[in-house]
């Protein structure tokens, strides 16, 4: 009732103007920073000439500071910049001194939507949930009970920005340098094709912790085993610097060759080893997204989370979710098949047999 009070005081009215300075903000977390590059690749289609920023946090930063379409990185900081009053105004402050003639909010919290409305940004376009933008003047309305993937969801904005539908898939273009580090990294372990990468971590950002997204330790263990050893592959395990124990644990349980190369390589690193690989498989977390956009044929396990709304969001990707007994497969690209089927037809055995043990 309140939202929907300020969305009568703040009447929606945009200005028709053609953008030059733009902000994109969307500050945490990694995975939905990496679904936000469809819409930032669609912002930079529309506006082919304005000069980009993202607004978003120093940790999230890390993975999409070098994409091509971002022209500044603008650091909200390490984290949530709408946790406390004074990250509340500092954030004000960092969007009242750049000059932004447009800000496009991929954020459904109505302290982003009163932030924006405070910046003096003449054209502020943004998520609308239940009267949560009421402080944007281009509101794009959502329906919180309607299953939507946020990647569709956020280009909605921009294609209300621009005034005709645009679409594109979450990517992370793999820069030379971080190739070159990555196939350094396979040559000195002597590892050659076919390997795997794996990352059995996830649900922790900053601020946030929800570990039930991570597939039970032993079924991932079967499903790297059966499937390394039917392309008679080698696991390249990755993770951050909380995840030591995690993948030590894994890699006890691993039958085949394994090398463990935790808080070793950065996220443009990590994407590039990925887009090398036979196949990537993690859990639903931000680095299975990133290895997705980076161009991998990425395999993500998702548990308690909708692939309706959260699978990864490129083109040659699969979420693989367990109902009952069924194994349900979900693409970003429905209507291209994908150029992997042997693999998948793998991953796929791996899990259908770790379903039948567990219901016998």
């Amino acid at each position: 009732m309140l939202y929907k009070l300020l969305g009568t005081v703040f009447p929606a009215k945009a200005k028709s103007i053609q953008p030059r300075r733009i902000v994109l903000i969307r500050p945490c977390c990694i995975g939905d920073v990496v679904m936000a590059t469809a819409a930032l690749t669609a912002l930079r289609d529309a506006f082919p000439q304005a000069h980009i920023s993202w607004a978003v946090g120093e940790w999230s930063a890390r993975a999409v500071a070098h994409h091509p379409a971002v022209d500044e990185i603008v650091d909200t900081g390490a984290d949530m910049p709408l946790n406390s009053p004074a990250a509340f105004l500092r954030l004000v402050g960092l969007l009242r001194a750049g000059g932004y003639d447009c800000a496009v909010s991929l954020v459904r919290s109505p302290l982003m939507s009163l932030a924006l409305r405070l910046s003096g940004i003449p054209l502020r376009a943004g998520l609308d949930s239940r009267g949560r933008g009421f402080g944007y003047n281009l509101r794009v309305a959502i329906d919180p009970d309607k299953p939507e993937h946020e990647s569709e969801i956020y280009l909605k904005v921009v294609s209300a920005l621009a005034g005709r539908e645009l679409h594109a898939f979450a990517n992370l273009p793999v820069a030379e340098a971080a190739l070159a580090v990555a196939r350094a990294y396979l040559a000195a372990q002597s590892i050659d094709a076919p390997f795997i990468v794996a990352h059995p971590g996830g649900g922790v950002n900053p601020g946030a912790r929800f570990e039930a997204k991570r597939f039970p330790m032993q079924q991932f263990a079967q499903i790297l085993n059966q499937v390394a050893e039917s392309w008679e592959a080698s696991v390249v395990l990755l993770g951050g610097p909380d995840d030591a124990e995690l993948v030590a644990e894994l890699e006890r349980q691993l039958d085949v060759r394994s090398v463990s190369w935790v808080d070793r390589l950065t996220f443009p690193e990590m994407g590039a080893l990925a887009a090398e690989a036979l196949v990537y498989i993690g859990n639903d977390t931000g680095l299975t997204h990133l290895a997705a956009a980076s161009g991998a044929k990425a395999v993500m396990l998702m548990g308690p989370t909708d692939p309706l709304q959260y699978a990864p969001y490129a083109q040659d990707s699969i979420a693989v979710c367990l109902v009952g007994r069924q194994v349900h497969f979900f693409a970003a690209d429905r209507t291209n098949p994908l150029d992997w089927p042997e693999v998948c037809k793998s991953v796929h055995l791996a899990v259908k047999d770790i379903v039948d043990s567990v219901d016998d």
